[in-house]
């Protein structure tokens, strides 16, 4: 009998043994190879630009209350409060010790597109890797090759405080399994190059669903409802629907191109909240980008 047990508790052992395997397996860090990043070709600083202000790099990661050419000191230091614990925004500044300067362009590329951090650890989702995988190679190395001509800064962000199980980061391996795609958030059936290219800021650089998408208790996007509005992320408030069947479902594309070239809405108000920061981001788009963003936001389906 105790021959029996003992090839029992054996057989549990192993079945448990296969099961760490496996679930390691399904989630640990999916950085891409070196040579994915080869394909960046020759940084262009003006577009890096134009995505730097697209991602809203300036309202993460410069000091609060930052403006004119202070915002674009990457210091990072910001506190960004979730149901999980509050996440302190890191330096992405030149600084080869506080910041990314002493970065790969595949570490940084792996951290944008991948949640990979320079170390081979996941990252937690408060940084929107989630949308930014989207973004292509050139993209990437654009981008990064014009923070690396911003000013640096010796500041170093504290630790998250973040309690279990959220500070174990082998449990991000998890969220991604469930939560992390490439794929496009919505499928359009328009094949307009106007549409597709607003499809492509907004649910890449642009990230706007991660704050215009309610999400479920896991902190992932509740499936069906791209854009549909819900809890503010951070706690205070609501953020309002950006489909068809929103708040804007009345203005026209030329609406939408004012209200993010100018902050005025047709009805003469202005911006407010949080959405005040993003607006001075967009307005140092082109118009022709503002015009795609609007044409896809028209085109989304009506939650």
């Amino acid at each position: 009998m105790a021959s029996t047990w003992s090839k029992i508790a054996a057989a549990g052992v192993a079945v448990i043994g296969l099961g760490a395997v496996t679930a390691w397996a399904l989630t640990k860090p999916a950085p891409h190879p070196e040579s994915f990043w080869a394909n960046a070709g020759t940084p262009d600083l003006a577009h890096g630009e134009q995505l730097f202000w697209t991602g809203g790099c300036a309202s993460c990661h410069a000091a609060a209350g930052a403006e004119g050419e202070a915002l674009k000191v990457m210091s990072g230091g910001r506190t960004l409060p979730s149901p999980f614990g509050t996440f302190h925004i890191p330096n992405i500044s030149p600084d080869p010790n506080a910041g990314i300067g002493g970065w790969t362009l595949a570490q940084f590329g792996n951290a944008m597109t991948r949640g990979v951090g320079p170390n081979g650890e996941h990252l937690y989702p408060s940084f929107p890797y989630g949308s930014y995988a989207r973004m292509s190679p050139k993209d990437i190395g654009d981008l990064f090759a014009y923070l690396k001509t911003l000013p640096a800064s010796p500041n170093v962000a504290p630790p998250h405080e973040l309690g279990f199980p959220f500070n174990i980061r082998m449990a991000v391996g998890g969220w991604k399994l469930l939560y992390f795609s490439e794929a496009p958030r919505v499928e359009l059936a328009s094949g307009d190059e106007k549409i597709r290219r607003g499809q492509y800021l907004v649910e890449g650089p642009g990230h706007c669903g991660e704050c215009h998408t309610p999400r479920n208790v896991l902190g992932g996007f509740e499936s069906g409802k791209w854009l549909a509005g819900g809890p503010n992320p951070e706690g205070e408030g609501r953020i309002p629907g950006i489909t068809p069947s929103g708040p804007i479902g009345s203005w026209s594309e030329a609406d939408i191109v004012n209200y993010l070239e100018t902050g005025f809405t047709p009805e003469y108000d202005s911006a407010g909240g949080s959405m005040v920061e993003v607006q001075k981001n967009m307005a140092h788009l082109p118009k022709s980008d503002l015009e795609a963003i609007a044409a896809y936001l028209k085109a989304v389906p009506a939650l």
